[in-house]
């Protein structure tokens, strides 16, 4: 009788993954057992120091289980790790800076902002050798490659439409928008045929078609109100579907809140709303929908929508971070990667 193969799931956190601050998990890839309660597992030495030595701020992560490695940028470098080994394969600068990107799902190019310029690198996600630039002159800053690879999009600090890539062609194929302000954290469904948005002064977001360009719909939070923030200068900064896209989570910085919505409707309705201990800045989810991760380090159960637990590093100190991703392995090889983004999984 053959032996099913021994299965493990971890969940990598990189700080410091909320600015600089290193009181929310110091510096390094923080490795969590999801199977143990989220217990922390071990900490990764990383990269990603300044010329003085001091820890950059982490804009983004990724990972491929075709290829065994992930990835993590910093606002000048991006540095590819060996997911078995746990060693640094290789650490480079790239001109403009560097910002949240997105791997192809056979793990061989990755999209990669620069930091608030006009351009994003395609690059060979081996080497990290440039194979061209995309200059949509957007402040690039958010990036998220579909599940089937065939496109990339590409949003900007200082757009109010999304850039849509022809991977294959590595040219722009239209836009989507414009919405009512500057994009910040968005999220796209299995079909890539729809685009969840947070825009500039909106505590809510909005909905696009990623086929036609339009605007569909703006939601806005019910019950609460907007006012001051401690980071990025917007109410709500983190919007994700879950994997069956039969929900949107939604940040709520001012309130300190994760709100609910219905996406089985058009538009998506209010449903529920959790408090959380920080103002959250980011939400993504385990690949099989059972967890919430809000950037504020707690791991919420969705169906009951229950906090379970929260992260902490090898100190006691709460663990915060707005880049993480889920890695599966089997007899400790990978063989399926997340998202640090909240992506729609129904194909």
């Amino acid at each position: 009788m053959a032996m099913r193969p021994a299965t493990k799931r971890h969940l990598y956190v990189a700080t410091p993954g909320i600015r600089n601050y290193l009181e929310y998990g110091g510096h390094g890839l923080l490795v969590y057992d999801m199977d143990n309660a989220f217990k922390l597992v071990k900490r990764i030495p990383t990269g990603g120091l300044s010329a003085s030595g001091v820890p950059e701020n982490v804009k983004g992560i990724c990972a491929s289980a075709a290829t065994g490695r992930l990835y993590i940028s910093t606002i000048t470098t991006l540095q590819c790790l060996d997911l078995r080994r746990e060693k640094i394969l290789w650490e480079r600068a790239y001109e403009g800076g560097c910002d949240r990107m997105s791997i192809t799902p056979d793990g061989k190019v990755i999209y990669l902002p620069s930091f608030e310029k006009g351009h994003w690198h395609v690059i060979r996600a081996d080497s990290g050798e440039i194979i061209t630039r995309i200059t949509p002159n957007s402040a690039a800053h958010n990036t998220i490659v579909g599940l089937d690879g065939s496109k990339a999009y590409l949003s900007g600090l200082g757009s109010n439409r999304l850039t849509v890539v022809d991977t294959k062609a590595n040219a722009v194929v239209r836009t989507v928008g414009p919405f009512s302000g500057a994009i910040r954290p968005f999220t796209i469904n299995g079909a890539q045929n729809l685009v969840y948005v947070n825009v500039n002064g909106r505590l809510g977001f909005e909905i696009g078609d990623l086929n036609t360009g339009a605007v569909l719909a703006k939601v806005n939070v019910e019950g609460y109100r907007k006012g001051p923030v401690k980071r990025h200068g917007c109410p709500s900064h983190g919007v994700g579907l879950t994997p069956d896209e039969t929900e949107v989570w939604l940040c709520d910085a001012t309130n300190r809140m994760m709100h609910v919505f219905d996406n089985t409707t058009m538009p998506p309705t209010q449903v529920a709303s959790i408090t959380v201990r920080d103002e959250p800045g980011w939400v993504t989810f385990s690949l099989d929908g059972k967890y919430a991760f809000p950037a504020t380090g707690e791991i919420i159960d969705v169906k009951s929508r229950k906090i379970l637990h929260t992260l902490a590093d090898e100190q006691g100190r709460p663990v915060m971070s707005e880049k993480m991703v889920e890695v599966r392995f089997a007899n400790g090889k990978p063989v399926r990667s997340g998202d640090q983004f909240g992506l729609g999984r129904v194909i």
